[in-house]
């Protein structure tokens, strides 16, 4: 009997360290809205049918193709297995709307806007699909998808860059090196459904990015092609060919002339010789003053224009939100979409903010088959029947939330963690629901920090340096909590925040320097030289050892990795030239047990995107194994395996390794294929948590000990 008890009770063993493997199911977290505010994620794509007014597409900025049957009232996601979930364009067959199309790629060149993988086909609404130009068109984005009403196997799409700006060896952020991303802009045209394309010419550019497309579905050999580098061009323009692409004309007649960026174009459907175009104004190097030019019309197909001001409505970031729609019915009535989204009713001479109670940052612009409104904004999708007098918000279900590194738990409470994310704030979660979070504070949420030893004590911050706030009761207010830190100083966008683990009060926060905290987050003072190398770069991931909190290693969105032994009395240069994405990550894990044994996910293609220091980063091996060539955006070590097991979040999902990086493989089923940008354990719940860009949080079951050790830390030198 004992010899049998014995081996049961090694089998439930092995069935424990095998949990994640037997429970391998990922379970989305939502939010899918945010309750309270009815928001989700960035919108970037709307396709609605023209007969059937509840049947709808969209397209999330990283959250794949959703379809709805019952005009936005339930959604269901369509592409998750997909290569990637970061999509710009849709486009529905007009004699068969069952044929879909979805151009993947964001074509908005925030930092965020990542790059594509080829065009979506499906031909049964969705159910199924198949990747065609994956080679023609990797790594950059696709803008605009056309459809030839009278042919419908010729198509058109729209190229441009992946977003960001060309700072910081990073090249182009948002393709993250990909190695086709500087392949051909422009237009592309297929004669067969997509299966073969062909980079159009005839005098229209091919080396710049074209930013909207239109055509005239009475002569559908009739285009016009906005082209609209963002940092501005003297080739920037709308370009209109009368034979299907084989010959382009640059316009004039009245069209501004230079000094603009990004371009937006709008044909009436009941008169395809009324256009519109909005002009924004060309970026400068640092991705701003790029505010509102003119918005144009023209009422003879493009050969003269007549200029009108719409006041400010991109802010200085019109390169990320530029869109413009007319209405079916009445070529007077035109909207355009910034900040905040305008209405015009006689063709443009006067304008009339209509975006009051919607989220702000417009995308997308359509109207459904009942003649109803619908706009795609940074926080979802809506709805108007009245032009927008009023709006219906039509976001639950719909799991779109991209977050950002620095997720947070609290240690006594399961269903309590703080997440920051895109423009919808920094989020707290209340409970077990899709629909359990608020948001508790604004901006673009990034990293969150909870006192370990009285977690009613919460930091979270938005956009910018020193926009850093403490809260003492648990999220419900906060108050600013930046004093000492210089606000002169860089910035990854979101700096990264980190209490120094078992302790209670002391925290750093980095800039292009660190700087220390020892009360909390209330007062805060400099503790690291700078850091970086170039001007205007600064600290993007940071670490501190568990077993030894002198030991702290730092990221730069200038390519440098450095690291201190002695609580930043002295720094060396661990590595340079280190690609990646410049904005707030969690690169590294460091063993709980052993300072000088880091780990570092590279977030780029062509490169060793798992890396390791087994001598406190005096040196790195490679750890990419058979690991496909796919950007790593952050790691996570579990050290209470034997031997200790690696997880990776990376563009396409989790993968892990249980031999030290010699074999990847994926971990779980059911998590879509979009950028998970940090993973934490949850003790309390048994699981492995994800926060991603694009589809929300998720966790898996995940059996693993808790470790209660406390820790007695060595003091904090003084300055």
């Amino acid at each position: 009997m004992d010899e049998r008890r014995q081996i049961i009770r090694r089998v439930f063993f092995l069935l424990f360290l095998l949990a994640p493997l037997l429970d391998a199911q990922w379970r989305e977290l939502g939010p899918a809205p945010i309750g309270g505010t009815s928001c989700t994620g960035r919108v970037s794509a709307i396709a609605l049918s023209s007969r059937d007014d509840g049947l709808y597409y969209l397209a999330g900025a990283d959250g794949g193709v959703w379809r709805s049957r019952d005009g936005g009232r339930t959604w269901t996601p369509l592409s998750d297995h997909l290569p990637t979930t970061s999509i710009g364009a849709l486009a529905l067959d007009p004699s068969d709307e069952r044929i879909v199309y979805a151009g993947s790629g964001e074509a908005n060149f925030a930092n965020h806007s990542r790059y594509g993988l080829g065009i979506y086909k499906s031909s049964d609404g969705g159910d199924s699909w198949e990747v065609l130009g994956a080679e023609t068109f990797g790594g950059r984005c696709i803008a605009k998808i056309l459809i030839d009403p009278q042919n419908t196997r010729i198509l058109y799409a729209a190229l441009t860059t992946a977003g960001g700006l060309p700072a910081y060896k990073f090249d182009i952020a948002g393709a993250k090196g990909h190695p086709l991303r500087n392949g051909p802009l422009g237009v592309f045209k297929s004669d067969d459904g997509g299966r073969t394309w062909t980079h159009l010419g005839g005098g229209l550019p091919g080396n710049l990015c074209v930013t909207d497309l239109v055509l005239n579905p009475r002569d559908p050999r009739v285009l016009y092609a906005a082209v609209g580098h963002v940092f501005g061009d003297a080739n920037n323009g709308i370009y209109r060919t009368a034979d299907a692409g084989a010959n382009w004309t640059k316009l004039g007649g009245g069209l501004p002339s230079s000094r603009f960026g990004r371009v937006a174009l709008g044909m009436a459907p009941s008169d395809p010789n009324r256009i519109y175009a909005s002009f924004i104004q060309a970026s400068n190097a640092t991705g701003e003053a790029a505010g509102t030019l003119s918005v144009c019309r023209t009422d003879d197909g493009g050969g003269s224009w007549t200029a009108y001001d719409p006041g400010s409505i991109h802010a200085t970031y019109g390169y990320y939100l530029n869109v413009l729609a007319v209405s079916p019915l009445d070529a007077n009535t035109v909207l355009t979409g910034g900040v905040s989204l305008w209405k015009s009713t006689n063709g443009g001479s006067s304008w009339t903010d209509v975006g009051q109670g919607i989220h702000v940052d417009h995308h997308a612009l359509a109207w459904d088959a009942a003649g109803r409104l619908l706009d795609g904004n940074d926080g979802g999708i809506f709805r108007s029947d009245n032009l927008g007098a009023s709006w219906t918000p039509l976001n639950d279900g719909l799991g779109l939330i991209q977050f950002y590194a620095g997720l947070s738990l609290d240690p006594f409470q399961p269903n309590i963690l703080y997440a920051g994310c895109q423009d919808n704030g920094t989020l707290k979660r209340l409970g077990p629901g899709k629909a359990d979070w608020d948001a508790v504070l604004g901006g673009d949420g990034g990293y969150t920090a909870v006192q370990g030893t009285m977690p009613q004590n919460v930091l979270a911050e938005y956009q910018g340096t020193g926009n850093l706030f403490r809260s003492t009761d648990g999220g419900e207010q906060f108050t600013r909590s930046s004093a000492g830190i210089a606000s002169g100083d860089s910035n990854c966008f979101l700096p990264p925040l980190e209490f120094v683990p078992r302790t209670a009060h002391l925290l750093f926060y980095a800039t292009q320097r660190l700087y220390a905290s020892l009360n909390g987050g209330r007062l805060w003072f400099p503790w690291s030289p700078d850091l970086t190398s170039e001007p205007g770069a600064a600290v993007r991931g940071m670490a501190i050892a568990p077993s030894h909190p002198e030991s702290i290693y730092v990221a730069t969105n200038d390519g440098r990795v450095l690291a201190t032994h002695d609580y930043g009395k002295t720094w060396f240069l661990s590595l340079t030239n280190v690609p990646g994405w410049p904005r707030v990550q969690r690169p590294f894990a460091v063993h709980p047990g052993n300072h000088l044994e880091a780990y570092l996910a590279v977030s780029a293609f062509g490169v060793d995107q798992a890396l390791k220091t087994t001598d406190g980063g005096m040196s790195w091996e490679s750890i990419d194994g058979d690991l496909p060539d796919i950007p790593a955006n952050t790691v996570l070590i579990d050290e209470e395996k034997s031997p200790a097991w690696l997880f990776l979040g990376t563009d396409r999902g989790v993968v892990y390794s249980r031999d030290n990086g010699g074999h990847w493989e994926k971990f779980g089923t059911g998590l879509p294929n979009c950028g998970v940008i940090d993973i934490r354990f949850d003790p309390l719940n048994q699981t492995l948590l994800v926060a991603t860009q694009g589809r929300g949080m998720w966790e898996i079951a995940y059996g693993r000990r808790r470790n209660e050790t406390e820790m007695t830390l060595p003091p904090l030198r003084s300055k």
